[in-house]
């Protein structure tokens, strides 16, 4: 199988995670989505990282269905299966992907947009939205189960990438989530393999 992904993407790195704790053998490629290479887009047609193809050639995205489908491929390793303890695991990850849709909406408005076409009032609407998902993310921290999860490669996967993107934002403001992180790769070591990485 091969797995399409930047090595900066905190969901790639979330799919790369899930991959590794389950023990499923993925190839890594990695892949500029600006350039639209030919090979993404028939992966998925959205060009859209992390994209996932199967042995027999079906394409998987995005990294929420990437992780479900090596959950289900690993005799559930990644989802608790009790209907409360799935509901927390679920809903921590979607949080934490949102936090990540935000804050990638509002660098990307700084970086694809020229300054005059930028919309600050639309900037700051995103930073709320992924201030009010922190404060659930670290207002929930210690539901997490022991045992890794999808809501476990999510955050980590988000604040890897916030490490570079919004360095000291964490440490500043969300304390529970800055020593998480910390303590996170002796639960798991691959982490500081797969973390997300400044391009």
């Amino acid at each position: 199988m091969r797995l399409y992904y930047s090595s900066a993407s905190p969901f790639a790195a979330k799919a790369r995670m899930a991959a590794r704790h389950c023990g499923i053998d993925v190839e890594s490629v990695s892949v500029d989505t600006s350039a639209e290479p030919a090979d993404l887009l028939a992966a998925n047609p959205l060009g859209k990282i992390p994209a996932l193809v199967l042995d027999n050639g079906t394409s998987v995205y995005d990294s929420r269905v990437i992780c479900d489908l090596f959950d289900r491929m690993s005799g559930n390793q990644l989802v608790p299966q009790e209907l409360d303890a799935w509901r927390s695991v679920k809903t921590f990850e979607a949080a934490a992907d949102g936090v990540g849709d935000a804050l990638i909406l509002g660098v990307y408005e700084v970086r694809y947009r020229p300054e005059e076409k930028r919309h600050p009032d639309w900037v700051d609407k995103q930073m709320r939205k992924a201030d009010r998902g922190l404060a659930f993310l670290e207002d929930h921290i210690a539901d997490l189960p022991d045992e890794p999860t999808t809501a476990h490669f999510a955050l980590a996967g988000l604040l890897g990438w916030m490490a570079f993107r919004f360095e000291g934002k964490i440490e500043r403001e969300r304390p529970k989530l800055a020593q998480w992180l910390k303590q996170f790769p002796e639960s798991f070591p691959a982490y500081g393999e797969l973390q997300p990485r400044a391009a």
